[in-house]
């Protein structure tokens, strides 16, 4: 019998760098340390993308603009403590950067790297978080990417 996705959100910050390129900020997952987006579980009372802000907020440390509809959307499976996995369909909503704070909740928890985002893409296990992250580069920056959202 198929296992049902389970729903969560997370924010892939992002800021263009001196050169015009596009970073991506990863953050390590505090059990098995692998490299991924900020993320979790829906909030009760908030929008998903307002949800996904605050995970990269307390998971990171950053702040900014976030897109009101997803960039897209990647699945893998969530490691329970119990040895078991259940499935995650994760709504990814872009967060352009606009500070870094100097302290956040999960700091002490997490490494935090920014990186191209060819380089988040060979970071990141999961291949369709990588694919998203790939795409961003083409055909627009992510910068256009929220434009075009806010005049939804």
């Amino acid at each position: 019998m198929l296992q049902e996705c389970v729903e969560q959100v997370a924010a892939l910050p992002v800021r263009q760098a001196e050169d015009g390129t596009l970073e991506v900020l990863l953050v390590t997952s505090r059990e098995t340390r692998r490299w991924i987006a900020p993320k979790g579980w829906p909030m009760k009372g908030r929008k998903p993308h307002r949800a996904a802000a605050i995970e990269a907020r307390e998971e990171a440390g950053v702040v900014g603009r976030i897109s009101k509809t997803p960039a897209g959307y990647y699945t893998y499976n969530k490691r329970l403590a119990d040895g078991g996995a259940v499935p995650c369909r994760v709504a990814v909503y872009l967060l352009i950067v606009t500070k870094h704070l100097d302290s956040w909740p999960e700091q002490g928890q997490r490494d935090v790297q920014w990186v191209s985002n060819e380089a988040a893409a060979m970071l990141v296990e999961e291949p369709e978080l990588a694919a998203l992250i790939r795409d961003l580069a083409r055909p627009m920056n992510a910068v256009d990417v929220i434009a075009l959202d806010t005049q939804r």
